[in-house]
């Protein structure tokens, strides 16, 4: 019989992010190296804005200035 291997943990943390226009992006990973818990959401905001920064890039569609940032209630 086959073992379950235990799940991979990842070393992200999901965050949902609140923009200022009122848009919601949910589970937006942040990999765990970028998450200090002494400098508050300040680096955890930083590696999204860069991520948004790309993403527009690519698609062209900017996104707005985050509003507030907070860990995902999902799974």
């Amino acid at each position: 019989m086959a073992r379950k291997k235990p799940p991979v943990d990842t070393g992200t943390m999901l965050y949902d992010v609140v923009y200022e226009d009122g848009s919601l992006s949910s589970n937006r990973k942040v990999p765990r190296a970028e998450v200090d818990p002494l400098d508050g959401d300040r680096a955890i905001r930083a590696f999204l804005e860069a991520q948004d920064r790309k993403i527009a890039e690519m698609s062209g569609n900017p996104r707005g200035p985050i509003k507030t940032v907070r860990p995902s209630g999902g799974k």
